[in-house]
């Protein structure tokens, strides 16, 4: 539970690699993600590659922090004519979104979800910067690494937001 009240979006990262094992920590949390019909519709790549990360720097006017991000993984989603719930697919890979996100925190790491999907023109511009194949759509990209400074998480519970039906 920590890393829930510990995460928090990290746009300035040391200039360090992440180590393999913490990346499939990662992968391994986002895949562990509830799915609809457990169809896990979501495929990664990991994107370490400079030039790579300046062109998914440049998808929107907020991207600008994944060029000096030393890893960044791009969630996408299968887009095939076979799928059970295709109107869970996004669902889907934001659940698996926010896996990476809270391991990222509990790797000592710090990151930040980019707001690529429903956009289609950054779709477009973030699946072509990663080559990926037709059948594919880019959902978000999430730069991350070793934070240059750590912040801490506002506490953002309201009670006048909850509700009870008796």
């Amino acid at each position: 539970m920590d890393a829930i009240f510990n995460r928090v979006s990290i746009r300035s990262y040391e200039d360090k690699p992440v180590e393999p094992e913490k990346i499939e920590k990662i992968l391994r949390a986002a895949m562990s993600a509830p799915s609809a019909v457990n169809q896990q519709p979501w495929e990664f790549y990991i994107v370490k590659d400079k030039s790579t990360l300046e062109k998914l720097s440049k998808v929107h006017q907020y991207a600008g922090m994944v060029a000096k991000a030393p890893v960044a993984i791009v969630v996408c989603y299968r887009k095939e004519k076979n799928v059970v719930l295709p109107e869970y697919l996004q669902i889907d890979c934001a659940l698996a979104t926010e896996n990476i996100l809270l391991e990222i925190t509990a790797q000592g790491l710090g990151g930040l979800m980019l707001g690529i999907a429903p956009d289609e023109g950054r779709m477009k511009l973030a699946g072509d910067a990663i080559n990926i194949p037709d059948e594919l759509k880019v959902f978000t990209i999430i730069p991350f690494g070793y934070p240059l400074k750590n912040h801490a998480q506002q506490d953002r519970f309201d009670p006048s937001r909850i509700h009870t039906i008796e």
